[in-house]
């Protein structure tokens, strides 16, 4: 399937225009639609793109910084992209930009050619078929957690009901409804859109696998498998189906759902359009650009994120330019442009109805609260009221947990008040205990673990992880959960350009980071093997960087 192509024309030059190129870089407007395109006059010829990120489909602009006129700059994070190799040279080692073809005409004239793969949702289309009142009904659980009933079946997407998510740093923001376990043992479907914990809970998983281990989960065939961590977990669960991308799975004859890759992360992130009689719902989860940016237009309902704050950057930095007024600013700025980026795309794709979702969680444990105070997030509201700004055609739904969405009567007149059911008045929505200690006390068991009692595990471990041939010297120190040293804890050096252990910091030209962790989730993280995105993006550690420059590697 994804071998088939077709060609589009996006742009015609004429000869004159042509001569007119200079050397370096030109940036190329199409009259008629407005969309903006690059092309690069170098020594070998021609090379063309859209004026278009790859990160958040920001414009390039000239990048002054680079005399060879070779680069161009993106508006929104400053990435750059070298056209003469098509690389982004900033962040290093990281995309390549999607090139035009370039045909040269008899004339002297110039197309930009887009070689396009079918979409692969509209491979067998369907009509859409009434839906009768009840037939299919969307229930909001709690962050991404929704519960589609498609007819006779019940599908459940990413269930975090209960735990924190990365490490200790994440809790669940909304009480869900009570019997929001019962109804994950009774799925008939469950999708787990990526590894990352706010959407694979093991802690909501083993409560399945003690009930119903051979309920099936489908997730997407990403390159790094959604349930790596499985056998270590002890989580039993028999039924996990490994599906590719970009096909329509059949599970009877009126329901299908098809997984798709995320641009930015295609290593890790999926999104899925679930197709009930003919009745799309997309539901892009946290992708960053959901299949490359191209998705179905006019689905019956949307669902994505929307919040931000779902990093440790900049929360977690200190030194330099990072003051608290710096970060309060950049926060600010960053959710706008998010929430920007969210309305337009919502807008451009106009769904019949849209909701935010995914962006519910809540930094509540008392040593985290500066993280809690300074990581101010986007309102659901907000985004939705900006929606309804831009347009009126899309009826948009802000959920409180157990809120029922009935598809058809939407469909069928979207101001009808009885299309969604709201909680009784009575309900808790939102939480206000976590059992914080049971949790932490089993992350801070890892402390006393026998291996940190060999003064080489730290050589062990990094040998183990394998990263090296960069050139970063990393200052790793252990502490308590005020981010002093810990009386146990190590402070010791790693240089991953050779991976050695040095006792005093190199002395030639290096990248260094300085990283104080939090004893417990290092040592936890360490003990499993688990990801440094729990540190990371579960705000359990500092950062100093020196440069100042992200690393994407």
């Amino acid at each position: 399937v994804g071998s088939v192509k077709y060609a589009k024309v996006v742009l015609s030059l004429d000869a004159e225009t042509v001569s007119l190129l200079k050397d370096g870089v030109n940036f190329k407007k199409d009259p008629e639609n407005g969309k903006c395109y690059i092309i690069y006059k170098g020594t070998e010829g021609f090379k063309a793109c859209r004026n278009q990120c790859k990160h958040q489909g920001g414009l390039f602009i000239k990048d002054i910084e680079d005399l060879g006129g070779r680069t161009v700059k993106c508006t929104k994070h400053n990435w750059k992209l070298n056209l003469s190799t098509m690389k982004y040279v900033n962040p290093p080692d990281s995309f390549l930009q999607d090139e035009l073809e370039v045909e040269i005409l008899d004339d002297g004239g110039l197309r930009l050619v887009e070689l396009s793969p079918l979409d692969p949702w509209l491979a067998d289309p369907r009509e859409p078929l009434q839906l009768k009142e009840g037939e299919v009904k969307v229930t909001y659980l709690t962050h991404a957690c929704m519960e589609l009933q498609l007819g006779q079946r019940r599908f459940m997407f990413d269930p975090w009901l209960k735990g924190p998510a990365f490490a200790r740093g994440w809790w669940l923001l909304h009480e869900s409804p009570a019997d929001a376990l019962d109804r994950l043992c009774a799925a008939d479907l469950i999708y787990i859109s990526h590894m990352h914990s706010d959407h694979l809970s093991y802690p909501t998983l083993k409560v399945l696998s003690e009930r119903r281990p051979d309920a099936p989960i489908y997730v997407g065939d990403t390159s790094r498998p959604v349930f790596w961590y499985l056998e270590q977990s002890k989580v039993q669960l028999t039924n996990i189906n490994v599906v590719p991308f970009g096909v329509w799975q059949n599970v009877d004859e009126h329901l299908r759902f098809m997984i798709m890759m995320d641009g930015v992360h295609p290593e890790m992130d999926t999104c899925i359009i679930v197709e009930y009689k003919g009745h799309m719902i997309l539901n892009t989860v946290d992708c960053t650009r959901p299949n490359g940016g191209r998705l179905p237009q006019n689905v019956d309902l949307m669902m994505s994120d929307f919040a931000g704050g779902a990093s440790g950057f900049p929360m977690t930095f200190y030194g330099g330019k990072y003051s608290d007024s710096w970060k309060a600013t950049f926060i600010k700025n960053e959710r706008k442009k998010l929430l920007n980026y969210k309305a337009q795309l919502v807008k451009s794709l106009q769904p019949k109805i849209y909701c935010p979702f995914a962006g519910y969680f809540v930094e509540a444990h008392p040593s985290d609260r500066y993280i809690k105070e300074t990581n101010v997030k986007n309102g659901a509201d907000a985004l939705n009221a900006q929606i309804n700004n831009l347009t009126s055609d899309i009826k948009t739904w802000t959920p409180k947990p157990g809120a029922v969405l009935d598809l058809g009567l939407a469909l069928t007149d979207p101001t009808n008040s009885e299309a969604i059911t709201n909680p009784p008045a009575s309900a808790k929505i939102y939480k206000d205990n976590w059992d914080f200690d049971l949790y932490v006390d089993e992350l801070n068991r890892a402390i006393s673990c026998e291996i940190f009692k060999h003064p080489n595990w730290i050589q062990f471990y990094y040998t183990w992880a394998g990263f090296q041939n960069y050139n970063l010297v990393v200052r790793m120190i252990e502490t308590d959960d005020n981010f002093e040293p810990h009386p146990l804890g190590c402070d010791y050096l790693v240089d991953f350009l050779d991976l050695s252990f040095p006792t005093t910091i190199p002395d030639r030209e290096h990248s260094y980071l300085e990283l104080k962790n939090r004893v417990g989730v290092m040592r936890h993280v360490v003990v499993h093997g688990g990801l440094w995105d729990d540190l990371y993006i579960g705000f359990q550690n500092r950062i100093s960087r020196d440069p100042d420059i992200y690393h994407h590697k």
